[in-house]
């Protein structure tokens, strides 16, 4: 875990990190038809919505608002960790995050991250891996 300064976009996170944009473990929660699920990103992708609601065979999505974010996890948008489970969310996770061997993201706050092992997250968490960017 480090401290740092508040970060709120993902190049301000990866420079106060020192470390790869592409190693940003972006956490995003989106309303997939009637259910929110948390999607987990290389931070220098973009979410694919098209993309994801034909994988998941879904007919409508949107991004949750500040306020559903709030009320579902506690938490501001920005500093949600990977972890979907921890707030009784389904995680899916793009594959393309397993490109680095370390992922970084927000801890709960804007101020801390943490970094840690792909593999370890992917045994932790359990996503489902599905291309969404």
């Amino acid at each position: 875990m480090t401290r740092h300064e508040p970060v709120y976009t993902s190049e301000q996170a990866a420079r106060v990190r020192g470390v790869s944009l592409a190693s940003g473990a972006k956490a995003l929660i989106v309303k997939v038809d009637e259910n929110f699920v948390h999607f987990v990103l290389p931070a220098d992708r973009r979410f694919d919505s098209g993309k994801a609601r034909k994988a998941l065979g879904a007919r409508r999505s949107r991004f949750a608002t500040a306020e559903e974010v709030l009320e579902l996890t506690g938490l501001a948008p920005g500093a949600i960790p990977p972890f979907g489970s921890l707030f009784r969310l389904k995680t899916y996770c793009d594959p393309r995050l397993g490109e680095n061997e370390t992922i970084n993201f927000n801890a709960g706050d804007h101020s801390i991250s943490v970094s840690m092992r792909f593999d370890d997250f992917v045994r932790l968490e359990r996503p489902t891996l599905l291309e969404i960017t």
